[in-house]
């Protein structure tokens, strides 16, 4: 056995048996742990600031694309954002031990289904920093143990974060073990983590790039947690007003361009694209957004380049935007559902019956009416933060809260029943 793989086993048993202790500390222990992150990350912006430069620093020089260097650059307020998304996480009610449902059947028993924790998380991601701490803080409030793996582009940063953690958590009396930062940029870690560290590994949850989920869904030995892209569309129902139709699609795209939740088609009703799209078209061309259009967009704005079939299926996560005019509602529908990743998707309408018709026809995680899909986010939801976007149909869908990190148990209370 290698050293890495015997570091990594170890890593996996002492997870496992820290996540007993986080489940079984009071939640008052939990949320300690949190509010104490929460101030260190904001004490400790010059040291996480330092880190990042170095990461940025690194990548630059290895020839990162500027929208990578986006999602890894720390800032003040990104810092501070860190934090209070943290804070936030600490003033979710705890999620464990919860009753979601009770009943008494025929037989007499008392069932009662709780929440419960499901054990010890790996999370494996890239380029983002907060991550590292949005990630820790959710697998604390569920009670999880954690073993997180960054990518080598924001080592320094993590490990900075990674400190902190250790810290609130020791202050707490928490298990230090809870909350584990895989410390090399060995890839090999990947691959042992994604064979479950013999058992130890419940849930594996990459977020990161295509190539980072295809090959967790692929390769993993235990149950998986993800969305593979987020080819995302905003349609212009005919009935869309004008103004709200150029500040949701502008904001959609070109907000940050590098998230998951970037808008990445634009599907815009044949009856109202005289209307509509010239005037949306020139904002986003006036923002920077190079536009690559259908036949009928393109006669309806000669600047955008004639679109090919692999832009319908391409997730740009660059300030490349889409178009295609339809029909109808229904064919707006039937794109999404054939070039669509399941992640989220959002109308503009006044109709109200066509938003909702709308929003019962399009099946993905996350459907938006008369809002940017910009806000496909945990933190946005009021879950304080998320560990992803899920586009599972089993668990979790959607944003990933501390509540999406449980599962439960069922609680049976009888007097004596024996089952004849």
């Amino acid at each position: 056995m290698t050293q890495l793989t015997e570091q990594m086993m170890d890593r996996g048993r002492r997870a496992r048996a820290a996540a007993q202790g986080l489940r079984d500390a009071p939640p008052a222990a939990r949320t300690r742990a949190l509010e104490a992150l929460a101030e260190k990350l904001t004490v400790a912006e010059p040291d996480l600031l330092a880190a990042n430069a170095r990461d940025v620093a690194a990548a630059r020089q290895g020839g990162m694309a500027e929208a990578q260097i986006d999602r890894l650059l720390l800032t003040p307020a990104r810092v501070a954002g860190m934090a209070q998304a943290v804070a936030t996480i600490a003033a979710v009610p705890d999620p464990l031990g919860v009753e979601t449902e009770r009943w008494t059947p025929a037989n007499g028993l008392d069932i009662a289904r709780v929440r419960t924790p499901i054990g010890v998380l790996g999370v494996i991601y890239e380029s983002r920093p907060n991550v590292t701490a949005d990630a820790a803080a959710l697998c604390i409030r569920s009670g999880n143990a954690a073993i997180l793996r960054c990518g080598s582009d924001c080592l320094q940063s993590s490990l900075a974060i990674a400190a902190l953690i250790a810290d609130a958590l020791a202050e707490a009396g928490l298990p230090a073990d809870a909350v584990q930062l895989v410390d090399t940029p060995d890839r090999a870690a990947v691959g042992l983590m994604l064979s479950g560290l013999d058992g130890a590994i419940d849930v594996i949850i990459p977020r990161g790039g295509k190539s980072l989920v295809a090959r967790v869904q692929a390769e993993a030995k235990t149950a998986v947690l993800s969305h593979l892209e987020g080819l995302n569309h905003t349609y212009l129902h005919r009935s869309a007003d004008l103004e709200t139709a150029r500040a949701v699609v502008l904001n959609a795209k070109m907000r940050r361009v590098s998230v998951c939740g970037a808008t990445e088609t634009l599907l815009v009703d044949r009856a109202a694209a005289p209307q509509l799209l010239p005037p949306v078209a020139a904002d986003l061309i006036a923002a920077g957004c190079e536009l690559r259009g259908d036949e009928a967009a393109c006669v309806l704005v000669p600047a955008m380049t004639p679109a090919t079939e692999a832009d319908w299926t391409t997730e740009y996560l660059a300030p490349i935007l889409s178009v295609r005019v339809v029909d109808d509602l229904d064919a707006a529908a039937d794109h999404i559902a054939r070039y669509g990743s399941g992640h989220t998707e959002a109308i503009i309408a006044t109709d109200a019956q066509a938003a909702e018709r709308f929003a019962a026809q399009v099946d993905s995680a996350i459907v938006l009416i008369n809002a940017s899909t910009q806000f496909a986010d945990g933190g946005e939801f009021g879950f304080g933060g998320e560990i992803g976007i899920s586009t599972n149909r089993l668990h979790a869908r959607g944003p990933v809260g501390a509540e999406q990190l449980t599962t439960y148990k069922y609680v049976v209370r009888g007097q004596g029943q024996v089952r004849p």
